[in-house]
């Protein structure tokens, strides 16, 4: 995995939880606004809109580095919908990062499958 690639994945990460806590607190604010009088869904609205549409440019950039298949690519963009989803993607790219560090090192050291 060259550089670019593991940067574009680390953003994404870095993006997903972020977005997911913004997207649980949005839910939140919703019910608070329709069962009190507080209503911060305009501010929490804004916020995430904006990780989530970074996470979206962060995500298609992922998919054209890592050359993802579309079942793969449309896992990452399904776990941004749902509320909790950018917890498992964030684990999964964290995976995926280790296991790309890996393979780097035994092959740099040159050991092979068998």
């Amino acid at each position: 995995m060259d550089i670019k690639t593991a940067t574009a994945l680390r953003r994404l990460r870095l993006v997903s939880a972020p977005e997911a806590v913004s997207f649980i607190l949005l839910l939140i604010c919703s019910v608070l606004k329709r069962t009190t009088d507080f209503n911060a869904v305009p501010v929490m609205g804004s916020i995430h809109g904006v990780l989530f549409v970074l996470y979206v440019i962060f995500w298609a950039d992922a998919w054209n580095r890592a050359k993802w298949s579309l079942r793969t690519a449309a896992l990452y963009f399904v776990l941004s919908v749902l509320p909790t989803g950018g917890f498992f993607a964030e684990r999964k790219l964290k995976r995926e990062a280790e296991d790309a560090v890996i393979a780097s090192r035994a092959r740099r050291e040159g050991v092979v499958n068998a």
